[in-house]
């Protein structure tokens, strides 16, 4: 519940209030109006809901609409006069964040919040901080793979880091289940577009920055890209970084004043890199780990958690166990097909990613490597290109493209984009469930190796804005083991 009065105040002491419209036209006064529930979705209306017209794409009738539900407020930048009262704010998605924290009583002053942002890596990091800190708390996690609120529900996610109002209703329900710990994937879209306005995290962690997301409805820049991924440190109490990221000198020199811990190459905690299931650690958290993700980013990220969780009450073997625990849907699945070829599912869907596998699958595997690849429709056009500028690197890898969300473009003209960028003979086969099965049906041994990347464990594919039926590439592939 929140009163009118408690909502003017929190917009005025963010000096983000401009007036209120239209209260003439209300059959009674404003003053004691009390709202039992927020919504930016003109769909989900009560009489006593206060409703946040946000978004490009918002339309007049979807207002209309509420008011036709019995809609009595709203907050926008502007006045709709569909004669109810309007609050008016310079900026709508700061107002949403801070009425949603004092609607759900500031349920982050309750939790200890992890952070996670980075290209890559934030779904696999927030894992391992999961498996850590469920071994002496209780954790909470909202990641793009999958959410809990109460550490034993998963449900999946629909945004890597949720819309503001979701966001303080979820963290009021972790609050309610009796969790001590929330752990965040933090996107630079999320800052971007203010879902976290006004958060203070106790750990915020920087795993990695590659070009990435940036595009007409994205990122304009990898400078705007950067500059809000770091937004993630200048709201944490401490700061974890990876020494051995691009840029790494300026990220430094902004964090120095603040507590942190850096991890990788010329740091105080390094990681003996191993090319099997275990590694050996030097500093805070010296000692043995086993591991059942293969590679040394996934390494490094266990590292990253490691040193978070630490400062927010794990032990040296909590963390130890949490690592030798984690496993990831869509991250390193590993099939063995019937003539013994392995079959790695991940989720690597930008160039660097994709590189990191690949890195890790031909050190394994020594025979012929097929890799199966897509792009998303409108989203992340560089991508494109910097998928051909890895696969030239990697001559001898045999590439089918294939169909991976493409949601209002073309996926042939998609797959022809990136071909493009490849010195060499590709093929294309749309249908993705027929691209694996073919892929699978070429391996002949114990040596040979598919790569199925991009979708990881997403049993959907988007096309033209919602969700289709796929079954999964996990799903897929063990249909043709």
């Amino acid at each position: 519940m929140i009163t009118i009065e408690q909502v003017l105040e929190v917009l005025k002491k963010d000096h983000n209030f401009r007036d209120i419209i239209n209260q003439e036209h209300y059959h009674y006064s404003w003053t004691g109006v009390t709202f039992d529930h927020l919504s930016y979705d003109s769909r989900d209306i009560t009489p006593s809901t206060l409703f946040f017209a946000k978004g490009a794409g918002f339309k007049l009738e979807f207002l209309e609409s509420a008011v036709q539900a019995g809609l009595g407020f709203y907050v926008a930048e502007k006045d709709y006069q569909v004669g109810i009262p309007a609050i008016l704010v310079s900026d709508i998605k700061q107002a949403m964040s801070l009425v949603a924290q004092a609607f759900y009583q500031h349920p982050q002053d309750k939790l200890k919040l992890l952070a996670f942002t980075g290209t890559k890596g934030k779904t696999t990091a927030s894992y391992f901080a999961f498996n850590i800190l469920k071994q002496s708390h209780k954790p909470a996690m909202l990641s793009t793979m999958n959410t809990t609120l109460d550490g034993k529900t998963f449900f999946k996610s629909n945004l890597t880091t949720p819309e503001s109002l979701d966001l303080f209703r979820m963290m009021a329900e972790a609050v309610s289940n009796g969790m001590t710990h929330l752990i965040m994937e933090v996107s630079s879209q999320a800052y971007l577009t203010k879902r976290v306005y006004g958060l203070t995290f106790d750990v915020g962690v920087f795993l990695n920055i590659s070009p990435d997301h940036i595009g007409p409805i994205e990122h304009p820049t990898f400078e705007d890209y950067f500059y809000h991924k770091r937004l993630l440190l200048k709201n944490s109490q401490a700061v974890i970084v990876n020494s051995g990221m691009n840029h790494f000198d300026f990220v430094a020199e902004e964090v120095a004043d603040k507590d942190h811990d850096f991890y990788g190459k010329d740091s105080e905690n390094t990681i003996k890199h191993s090319s099997g299931f275990s590694f050996k650690a030097k500093g805070k958290l010296a000692g043995d780990y086993d591991i059942q993700l293969i590679g040394d980013f996934n390494q490094d990220n266990a590292m990253a958690a490691g040193l978070a969780c630490l400062r927010l009450g794990a032990s040296l073997e909590d963390i130890k166990k949490g690592i030798a625990q984690t496993s990831v849907p869509g991250r390193m699945e590993i099939l063995t097909q019937a003539n013994g070829a392995k079959v790695f599912v991940d989720y690597a869907h930008n160039g660097d990613s994709l590189d990191k596998l690949l890195q890790v699958v031909t050190d394994h595997q020594k025979g012929k490597i097929s890799l199966i690849l897509g792009a998303p429709g409108n989203k992340g056009e560089s991508r494109r290109q910097d998928f051909g500028h890895v696969l030239n690197t990697y001559p001898e890898i045999n590439v089918i493209l294939s169909t991976d969300d493409p949601n209002k473009e073309d996926p042939l003209t998609i797959c022809q984009e990136i071909a493009s960028h490849i010195n060499r003979k590709v093929r294309i086969i749309i249908d993705r469930e027929e691209a694996i099965k073919t892929a699978m049906s070429e391996t002949t041994g114990s040596s040979d190796a598919l790569v199925i990347a991009g979708k990881g464990a997403d049993a959907f594919q988007i096309v033209n804005g919602k969700r289709t039926d796929y079954a999964g590439d996990i799903e897929v592939a063990k249909k043709y083991l």
